[in-house]
């Protein structure tokens, strides 16, 4: 999926021409009257043309190099729901020093109106800014006079300080595209490590001597010019239970490995683990905080006197960090200040926090390490060698005896050992203050289960009373913990719940364990429904109404991409109702029991009428956290036969009076 690409700079004659910029403007009737059917005959819109170029030039104003990128597309809309591909947004990154820009910005609609095309040119007004973090600001704007079947064009003109990544390419995104070019320009004193991710290939791929495309301190360089062909590209569509995009959309990244001096001599940014192993251990915002063990030093005593073992004390640790700084919300493996500024000012980001953990560890005599790591929504990290701008995280780890457990307390509703579900991502690298590095699993350390207990009877009013009970462990209880916490208080919580049943009364209610986040959540609720008459004394009960799954989940006619849960899980339900006498039941749903390959999972459902009793057990296992995409049609299908089983329901005849 990701490939390696190597470039010398010669001329490869067997290969076709150079990709080249069209002309804005230039509309055609093939354009207007292109058929989706040739790549998507479901593609709401349709990338005719896109064309991409990044060079590195000298900003006389500044005198420093600086990247600047041109994009120019075509797209074809073919109804409402295409119009969504006219609101562009172009992130910027910014820093404390520089910042990106664009300039040079055009954006038109063209409609073919009485047999011409008639161009409506964005206003400027429509353009805006956005500051949506501290490192990231966005461009936004929506072109006008959309209708079905209108072509939208723009193009702009990004300047970047950032030379470290070059320019990505994303050939693929969530529309269709006929063709989509790239041409980079890459001085001959910069090497890059090239590699394309994703499983569409490259129609088209050139490399040749671009003679003194730049020209420093009076010495002209060359550079190698270099083009990226690809066709036909289908949309990539993202489904639920996937790490980030980009690590399965087709794209081009580079990376830079090597910058020489003009002067002579030479930089090296692919550096080795041992390399970065030391800049970690010294930098002053990780390595340096990490030591910093007096900050804790007069509090250790009082947070572990009730520990009677290391794992004890541990938790306790763990446990005062939770509630002793709050998270800002903001990622980072540097911490943004010092700890003891965190901890005075009891606020912090994701490594204030846990940084302060790792020191605090330590303090009491535990052996305490930091794992770096890039969370879901960030990607993957590259194994052949250390980048350390894809690592945006850190969290802590402590080894007891022969066990090692994996801490973020970022998160106050997190059992001790239990990691959020962002960083359950591939790999995280060791980082310990006196040994080497290396890399770690990121597995969930306790799978998601979830019980559900019904016991109640039918009354002769025709209503059903009982006893609800939920049990939640792992990621259920932590996101249900979250839900219920949102509201003022339980009481609030669980009105909500019971105006979102409109079948369901809750007469009563207790909610168990809401703050011990080490033990499973119970929640018991006293409830009541009605069940649906049917005629001549009839009534249908359908065992299916607790957590229903009525939609699939996986609707693609092929994923190329794997099926990431997170953790494995566990789901059960178990109903047990007494019905008055002499009730005959006329039809139940079907008992099954269905198995994905490899034990990948399982569905047991078991129904059964006697002595007045009606008994329903339900299971649903999920084994593994990761499912690849030859695996795929089988979860498809899984789920299907579920789906279709519980549209069954249970028939009765109650006696004649």
């Amino acid at each position: 999926m990701i490939k390696k690409l190597f470039f010398s700079i010669l001329f490869l004659s067997s290969l076709s021409s150079y990709a080249q910029n069209f002309t804005f403007g230039a509309i055609t009737y093939d354009d207007y009257e292109f058929d989706r059917k040739r790549l998507d005959s479901n593609a709401n819109a349709i990338v005719l043309k896109e064309f991409g170029t990044a060079r590195i030039q000298l900003d006389d104003n500044t005198g420093r190099l600086e990247l600047i990128f041109e994009h120019h597309v075509k797209i074809k809309i073919y109804n409402k729901e295409g119009f969504k591909q006219a609101n562009i947004i172009v992130p910027m990154y910014k820093d404390d020093n520089r910042e990106e820009s664009i300039s040079e910005l055009k954006a038109s609609t063209f409609n073919y109106i009485d047999g011409k095309f008639v161009e409506t040119a964005m206003d400027r007004k429509a353009v805006f800014t956005e500051n949506r973090s501290k490192y990231t600001r966005l461009t936004k704007f929506t072109l006008p006079n959309l209708r079905e079947g209108s072509v939208i064009e723009y193009s702009y003109q990004l300047r970047s300080p950032n030379l470290f990544t070059f320019k990505t390419w994303e050939f693929q995104t969530d529309i269709p595209k006929v063709i989509s070019e790239y041409l980079v320009f890459i001085p001959g004193i910069y090497t890059y490590n090239v590699s394309l991710r994703g499983y569409q290939k490259l129609a088209d791929q050139k490399v040749e001597l671009s003679k003194e495309c730049l020209r420093l301190s009076g010495v002209a360089i060359d550079c190698s010019k270099i083009s990226y062909v690809m066709k036909n590209i289908p949309a990539f569509i993202e489904e639920d239970n996937m790490t980030a995009p980009s690590n399965f959309k087709s794209a081009i990244y580079f990376e830079l490995a090597e910058a020489q001096n003009i002067n002579g001599g030479k930089i090296s940014y692919t550096k080795t683990w041992k390399d970065v192993d030391y800049e970690l251990v010294s930098d002053r915002n990780m390595g340096s905080q990490m030591k910093k063990k007096d900050v804790f030093k007069d509090l250790i005593p009082g947070i572990v006197k009730d520990a009677q073992d290391d794992l004890a004390k541990a938790k306790a640790i763990y446990n005062y960090v939770q509630k002793q700084i709050k998270w800002n919300n903001y990622y980072g493996k540097y911490t943004e200040d010092n700890i003891k500024n965190a901890v005075d000012s009891r606020s912090g980001n994701v490594a204030d926090i846990n940084i302060s953990l790792i020191a605090a560890l330590s303090a009491a005599n535990l052996d305490a390490e930091a794992v770096i790591l890039s969370t879901r929504d960030n990607g993957t990290v590259n194994k052949l060698y250390p980048v350390l701008t894809e690592f945006n995280y850190v969290v802590a780890k402590v080894n007891i005896g022969d066990k090692s457990y994996l801490l973020d307390a970022s998160e106050p509703l997190l059992p001790f050992g239990l990691l959020p579900l962002r960083c359950i991502n591939d790999q995280g690298r060791v980082i310990n203050l006196k040994k080497p590095s290396y890399w770690i699993d990121l597995k969930a350390s306790r799978k998601t289960a979830t019980n559900y207990i019904l016991n109640g009877e039918l009354t002769d009013e025709g209503k059903i009373v009982g006893l609800l009970t939920t049990h939640t462990q792992g990621y259920a209880a932590l996101n249900k913990r979250k839900e219920i916490l949102r509201y003022p208080s339980p009481d609030e919580y669980v009105e909500k719940l019971d105006e979102r049943l409109p079948r369901i009364k809750i007469l009563s209610h207790k909610i168990l364990n809401l703050d011990s986040v080490e033990n499973a959540l119970t929640e018991s609720y006293e409830v009541e429904f009605t069940v649906n008459d049917g005629s001549n004394g009839q009534f249908y009960f359908s065992p299916f109404f607790i957590n229903p799954i009525t939609k699939n989940p996986f609707n693609l006619s092929d994923r190329t991409y794997p099926v990431d849960l997170g953790a494995s899980s566990d789901e059960r339900v178990m109903i047990n109702l007494t019905l008055p006498s002499n009730y005959k039941m006329i039809e139940k749903p079907q008992n099954l029991s269905i198995a994905l390959p490899n034990s990948g999972g399982k569905y047991l459902l078991q129904c059964a009428f006697e002595d007045d009793k009606i008994a329903v057990s339900q299971m649903l296992q999920l084994n593994n956290a990761i499912y690849q995409p030859d695996e795929y049609f089988a979860l498809k299908e899984f789920y299907s036969k579920i789906i279709q089983n519980q549209k069954s329901e249970f028939l009765f005849k109650r006696p004649a009076k």
